[in-house]
């Protein structure tokens, strides 16, 4: 189930089809999944692949921007991001201890790609969080068959959420979490944009977490949470990437991925110390800038460009908050039970039970 089919309508925008970032037109996601066991460790893991321009961002760049707002995570590529505003690579969201590992497989995979020899550096960006609980995270068993895999198997159309790819070890608000997504359409007299997003969740506290504005986490206390054992409640990350189709220049992209930070705080996030806060936002809307093919010459000296401006900026900033918030809801809607490594239950939030604490706390269907 997704929020929406359960009456959550998570504020005033209109969803694209797929309700995902696939409603970006060009957007592509893919998953590698990894539920095993190796010499009696649990391994649970894998790989998240979303290509911008169905898959053609080193011959047609992207702009993008990046944001952090709690920096206790890591990622690559994003000095680059921050330097030249160009993303000409797809993106990959992994576990804390894979980053090198899928990192290098993407390279790879871009040179196996490269027409041209002079063709001569890559700077694939790669995010993570952290699954160590869930996963022999220690083990290192994400390789690069598995960025493969994601990348063999990106594709438009609904996304998988919950427990697969990247998000297949992660817990969100004590609840089982994960991949999420969703998307917000402008109408035709705001531009007609399109704004996606995808998260993978691993972060919050139970007693925080809200749906629509109403403090449900209150009314769900007496699930057992899986740091009841050990841990620490809100540790883990968010990781957040937001697409649009909308014309932005890599300062907008910049202000367009930190308005993620307002939907991870509508859903009670966004508040701790050990907590890997990091966005990025990339924008399709300039379709001829230059191919990424560093060292050249034969590049025009200057490339046209359009600009959204930003007295009309607001509602896809709107768009922006709005889907992160509902694909955080996703993720933990599309969760299923899993045991710790040590054995300790990580609940799911059923459907059933979401709804009734949301009666609870006063909410009723729209």
């Amino acid at each position: 189930m997704r929020a929406r089919q359960l009456g959550i309508s998570l504020g005033l925008g209109t969803p694209g089809p797929f309700n995902a970032i696939t409603d970006v037109p060009g957007v592509r996601v893919g998953h590698s999944t990894l539920k095993t066991e190796v010499d009696g460790k649990q391994v649970r893991s894998g790989v998240t692949l979303i290509q911008p321009r169905a898959g053609h961002a080193r011959q047609q760049p992207c702009f993008a921007g990046c944001h952090v707002l709690n920096g206790n995570g890591d990622a690559t590529g994003l000095e680059w991001i921050r330097e030249a505003g160009l993303l000409a690579t797809p993106l990959a969201i992994t576990n804390t201890h894979s980053v090198g590992v899928v990192r290098d497989a993407l390279i790879a995979a871009e040179r196996d790609s490269l027409a041209d020899p002079a063709v001569y550096w890559c700077m694939p960006v790669v995010m993570e969080t952290y699954d160590g609980l869930l996963n022999d995270i220690w083990g290192q068993h994400i390789g690069p068959q598995h960025l493969r895999e994601a990348l063999a198997l990106a594709e438009s159309g609904p996304v998988a959420e919950g427990a697969v790819g990247g998000g297949t070890g992660m817990i969100c608000h004590e609840f089982k979490g994960g991949i999420g997504t969703a998307s917000r359409r402008l109408p035709a007299e705001q531009g007609g944009f399109t704004v996606g997003a995808l998260v993978q969740a691993n972060h919050g506290k139970r007693q925080e977490l809200r749906v629509d504005g109403y403090p449900v986490g209150r009314h769900l206390m007496g699930i057992a949470s899986p740091f009841d054992e050990g841990g620490t409640p809100g540790m883990g990350s968010i990781v957040v990437i937001l697409a649009t189709d909308a014309p932005l220049l890599p300062h907008q992209c910049q202000r367009l991925a930190q308005r993620a930070s307002i939907g991870i705080a509508r859903t009670g996030g966004g508040t701790e110390d050990s907590s890997g806060d990091i966005f990025l936002a990339f924008a399709t809307g300039n379709q001829d800038l230059p191919a990424a093919d560093y060292g050249r010459k034969d590049l025009p000296l200057s490339t046209p460009l359009a600009m959204l401006n930003n007295d009309h900026i607001s509602p896809l900033f709107s768009a922006a908050a709005e889907a992160v918030e509902e694909a955080i809801i996703n993720a933990l809607l599309a969760g299923e039970p899993m045991t710790t490594r040590s054995g300790t239950l990580v609940p799911a939030l059923h459907a059933q039970t979401l709804l009734e604490a949301l009666q609870c706390s006063g909410w009723k269907a729209t």
